[in-house]
């Protein structure tokens, strides 16, 4: 466990994101590796239907993230003021959720999938594969759930190496298993999200074991005891950012609606730019969660001027490293994305076509995006979960506005803009609500510890 409330903050977040960084950049490969494996061994059809799958699947687990997140807020806050007694209360209460609302999310999403997909036009040589997976992934979903309740409990005090382990623990896994049940079984898309979750199941076996070993005290599951302040305390902070996923998903999932009527193709070379966005954004989340957790752990200390240099620091190297990698990506995208494409030199070129011009955007325009993690981080961390759920719907509207309008004008071009776009408005609300959160802590702390004048 690592104590944020002291030290140099840029030493501090930097050192706490880098594991996190090559566990983000771990977990980014084995989902590439993931799409190869499919892309290359089941064709383009297969790797289209893992596109129009993606955004069903990421809204099923950005609720699972959200809440994780959201509850992991409370426990960096009682870490930080040393409260170890209500951190176990809270604790308890957390693992009641994440129980209650993964077996909640896999109804309701097992018995979405199908109207979903039918909604949102995918094509008669796709659906099938989309619904196998999805079907097999939201099956899963308490696994997911305990895995992220796990890493982010671990994170939130202050320990970024753990969750490195197991992803590298996941990843070699996850990659051996994809071989064996995609290209020896023959199983198909189906054991590419079997070979997921099993791997998923044995890091949150590990990412259990090492939480037990690290807390400063006995977790006691038998002594549960429902406590009404703390689940509502719980609720306030989870749910905002697991609506704000969810909203900004339903932003894809229109999105994807729109793209799903320009065929199949469109669809391969979207998705292979789409499993690229996760290694684009990887440093984003990264320091995103170093400076939730360095927040947290300041306000319980109630260090607040700590706060807005650390939060500051932290911005200027997440903007510095969303430069690098955009470089890189303009640079030697092409080559990155033929590792995802097969099929006929006709159908690899026009594939290719599309998806560089959509990632060539993405990358010029990265520094926004890292912008967007660092505020919106920095507001979560500050316990201030309802300005990044509206920045969630600012996302939302826009995405769905470009992506409906600017294609009637610019074609399979407008398409491309609905992303960035949607960046660029959910940011400039963040910034500003940050710069109005900090400067009213920093005002009520000075004025709390103004001397009082003698009218005498």
């Amino acid at each position: 466990m690592k104590n944020m409330t002291k030290g140099k903050p840029l030493k501090l977040i930097f050192l706490f994101a880098l594991p996190l960084m090559l566990g983000n950049i771990l977990q980014q490969l084995y989902t590439m590796v993931d799409t190869m494996i499919v892309g290359q061994f089941l064709g383009v059809n297969a790797l289209a239907s893992l596109g129009a799958a993606d955004w069903i699947n990421w809204a099923i687990l950005g609720i699972v993230m959200g809440f994780t997140q959201g509850f992991s807020i409370r426990i960096s806050r009682t870490f930080g003021a040393e409260d170890y007694g209500n951190m176990k209360r809270s604790m308890h209460m957390i693992f009641f959720l994440c129980a209650f609302f993964s077996i909640l999310t896999t109804v309701v999403a097992e018995l979405s999938i199908v109207p979903l997909l039918t909604l949102l036009n995918t094509p008669s040589n796709v659906i099938q594969g989309s619904i196998t997976y999805l079907r097999i992934m939201s099956g899963g979903l308490t696994i997911t759930m305990f895995y992220n309740c796990f890493s982010s409990i671990l994170r939130s005090l202050g320990d970024s190496r753990t969750p490195l382990l197991a992803m590298i623990g996941g990843a070699i896994t996850n990659i051996c298993l994809d071989l064996l049940f995609v290209v020896v079984f023959k199983w198909g898309i189906a054991g590419a999200a079997i070979a997921t979750l099993l791997a998923q199941f044995l890091t949150t076996i590990f990412c259990l074991y090492m939480l037990k070993k690290e807390l400063p005290f006995k977790l006691e599951l038998t002594k549960f005891k429902f406590e009404k302040k703390i689940i509502k305390n719980l609720l306030q902070l989870g749910s905002p950012l697991a609506f704000q996923n969810l909203i900004i998903s339903i932003g894809g999932i229109m999105v994807q609606s729109v793209v799903n009527r320009f065929g199949f193709l469109f669809i391969a070379g979207f998705t292979a730019t789409n499993k690229l966005y996760g290694l684009l954004e990887v440093a984003a989340i990264s320091f995103g969660y170093a400076i939730t957790t360095f927040n947290s752990q300041n306000l319980g200390a109630k260090q607040y001027e700590r706060i807005k240099k650390g939060v500051a620091q932290a911005a200027f190297l997440s903007f510095c490293t969303s430069v690098i990698i955009g470089g890189s990506m303009v640079l030697f995208g092409k080559h990155i994305l033929l590792l995802f494409i097969s099929g006929t030199p006709d159908q690899i070129n026009k594939v290719l076509t599309i998806s560089y011009k959509y990632l060539f955007i993405m990358a010029v325009c990265l520094p926004i995006l890292y912008m967007l993690h660092s505020y919106r981080s920095a507001l979560q961390g500050m316990e201030n979960t309802f300005i990044p759920m509206v920045s969630g719907i600012v996302e939302l509207v826009i995405r769905i506005s470009v992506a409906l309008i600017f294609p009637i004008f610019l074609g399979q071009n407008g398409i491309y803009l609905a992303e960035v776009l949607a960046w660029t408005g959910a940011a400039v609300l963040l910034y500003i609500s940050y710069k109005i959160k900090i400067h009213g802590l920093l005002k009520d702390n000075l004025n709390t510890h103004k001397p009082q004048v003698s009218e005498n």
